[in-house]
């Protein structure tokens, strides 16, 4: 029996390390994906470009870990069952540190733009946000037509 539970975890490891490679290609595809439907949507120049994308790069990492430390954190710490259970102090309390860590993205949002507009026009900054919406529109429509073949 712990030979056959031993050959299991061994399988389900070896399977969990393969596919991770597999998993940074496709978030490296998408990225790039990400990268030519903005560059062409916004029209940049090379100049535009090479100043634009490392900023975005480090804006998008920022965003990446507030979600994944901050408002994951906050919200998985609460089991959903037990929701209801809480006092108001501790709902209040919860709710106040998940606006705290809201705020603080809005306010790296409104920093970004700002660091934006010394590289490119305003018309391009309103473009970028449509940008985004539209790339992640365009992803999700594939993943779903993915999904249905």
């Amino acid at each position: 029996m712990k030979k056959i539970i031993s050959l299991i975890l061994t399988f389900f490891c070896i399977a969990t390390l393969s596919a991770q490679p597999i998993l940074k290609q496709k978030k490296e595809q998408i990225k790039a994906l990400k990268v030519a439907y903005i560059t062409e949507e916004l029209q940049l120049t090379p100049d535009e470009a090479s100043k634009f994308w490392p900023l975005y790069n480090t804006f998008e990492d920022r965003q990446k870990d507030y979600k994944k430390d901050k408002l994951k954190g906050y919200l998985n710490r609460i089991d959903p069952s037990t929701i209801d259970n809480l006092t108001e102090k501790e709902a209040t309390a919860m709710l106040a540190q998940i606006e705290a860590a809201e705020e603080e993205a809005f306010q790296a949002r409104k920093k970004f733009i700002a660091s934006l507009k010394g590289i490119l026009p305003a018309n391009k900054i309103i473009k970028l946000k449509q940008a985004e919406e539209g790339f992640n529109r365009k992803l999700l429509k594939q993943y779903k037509e993915k999904l249905r073949n």
